[in-house]
Parts: structure tokens; sequence; C-alpha cells
């Protein structure tokens, strides 16, 4: 499942009902967190390692991958987040990162990043960044083990 700020209150009170349904029968995730099918809240994912802060992407500077669309603050960003997405994207499909680590999902944003050892991390709030980087390298490797089960359910 994942937590979004806007669905958490919304869902609290469904939760009984939720854990009568088993656990297999939840659809899968899809591989990159995303709303209305754009990936990491609109942010350029780029920008992150070059100019060491979140930019909001342009809506006319796109590119699909991996089942959602990236959006950039310039076309060089796209380019060169289209010659090798993987080295640009954020680790778990732009998931929380203090999340993956405890084996489920939830949403991120923006301002909660770190790049570690060349690898983006994106974080639900600035309080779990924080979190997170009490022991990040626990938390990473707890995270790789974690992910892709984790889309699951």
């Amino acid at each position: 499942m994942i937590l979004t700020r806007r669905t958490l209150m919304a869902t609290a009170g469904a939760l009984p009902v939720a854990t009568l349904f088993a656990r297999g029968a939840l659809a899968a995730l899809p591989p990159v967190y995303m709303e209305r099918g754009i990936a990491i809240d609109g942010s350029d994912p780029v920008a992150y390692f070059t100019e060491r802060r979140p930019v909001p992407g342009s809506r006319d500077i796109t590119l699909d991958w991996n089942g959602a669309t990236w959006r950039f603050a310039s076309a060089e960003n796209r380019d060169a987040f289209a010659g090798d997405p993987a080295a640009w994207a954020p680790q778990y499909g732009g998931y929380c990162a203090w999340a993956v680590s405890e084996g489920y999902t939830a949403s991120t944003v923006p301002e909660a990043w770190k790049i570690v050892d060349g690898r983006l991390f994106l974080n639900y709030s600035r309080r779990f960044q924080r979190k997170w980087e009490r022991d990040e390298t626990a938390r990473i490797q707890a995270g790789d083990a974690n992910w892709p089960k984790v889309l699951q359910g």
C-alpha cells in the first residue's frame, strides 16, 4: 500500500476492514512512485545531482520511462536521463527509502533527499529523512534487500 498524506487519514478508518483481505490479493504497485502518471512529484531527477537541490520539472520537457512520465527543467537534463535512466532515477523507484528499508512503500516529497555513493534516495518527509540518515548504511542495505519485493504488496 502506498501511504500519502492525502490518503492516510481517509484510510485510517478502513484499516481494520483491509486486514481481512489476504495480502496476496493486493495488486502489485507500479515500479515508480507517481501520482496521475507523473514520477516523483514532477521533480527533475537530474537536477538533484547537477544543482544539488530539488527543481520542478517542466510540463513541456518530459520523457516516458519505466511506466511513468518524468519531467525535467531543461532539455539537457532530459537528454542526460534518456542516455542512462538508471544512473539518474531515484532508488526504489522514488518510493520512500525509509519505508522500503522497513518493508513497505510510501510517497515522497522533493525536499527530503540525499545522494549517497552516486545514488539518489527520497523520503516521505524531512523527519523520516533524519531518521533514515541516523543509520543510512544499514537502511540502504535493508532497502536494497527489500527492493523490489515490496511492490508485491
